[in-house]
């Protein structure tokens, strides 16, 4: 029951001959809260949940995305309040939790109190990349060389909605790829004029740097 009403952007990873899916789950009420499940598949189609689901329980996991560092896994996500949140696991089944991520300013002041969520990890020579979004209103980008301390590469996004219609008001980030010298972005984004409830398009963005 605990992901009888919502299972949402769940994260596969190919694992030798199959595949793993990290997903969020929600029962539905009013006091629930979202947990992370484990599914696996050996064909992509077919999925089996993980018997000791949810596999964490006691804080709020949702928009998760994993990210394979050498032995280790390593989880962005939303936390409580929509605050991005690192976690780590050797097996994939259990994870330690770091906390909140320290993100900055381009100064090294705190960055100002607020949601800042749909984290997207990437692994850019020796330092990590972290887009995230505030509000759906942008992209923005920090850097970090520790997974500790994050610092903005700048203070305004990096990606900001429109000017076209489908992504007219709102953006979120889900994955960058890195193919022949150029940075591809998958990402969503809608349109706040539509009539509820909105449609969330998938988009492609592309970077050079």
């Amino acid at each position: 029951s605990w992901d009888a009403a919502i299972r949402e952007r769940g994260w596969i990873l190919k694992d030798g001959e199959g595949w793993r899916l990290w997903y969020t789950g929600y029962d539905g009420t009013k006091t629930g809260r979202r947990m992370l499940g484990l599914a696996t598949s050996r064909d992509g189609l077919h999925w089996n949940r993980h018997p000791a689901n949810p596999i964490v329980r006691d804080h709020w996991v949702e928009d998760v995305m994993v990210v394979a560092d050498g032995q280790r896994l390593l989880m962005v996500a939303e936390g409580e309040r929509d605050r991005a949140q690192l976690l780590e696991s050797t097996a994939g089944v259990a994870w330690s939790r770091h906390g909140t991520l320290d993100v900055r300013l381009t100064t090294g002041e705190p960055m100002p109190d607020g949601p800042f969520g749909t984290p997207v990890l990437l692994k850019d020579s020796d330092r990590w990349c972290l887009f995230y979004e505030r509000m759906d209103k942008g992209v923005w980008l920090a850097t970090s060389t520790d997974l500790k301390q994050w610092k903005n590469h700048s203070d305004k996004p990096v990606m900001v909605p429109g000017p076209d219609s489908h992504d007219h008001d709102m953006i979120a980030m889900n994955q960058i790829i890195r193919h022949q010298g150029r940075y591809y972005a998958s990402y969503h984004g809608t349109n706040t004029s539509e009539p509820a409830p909105r449609k969330w398009c998938s988009c492609l963005a592309v970077s050079d740097d």
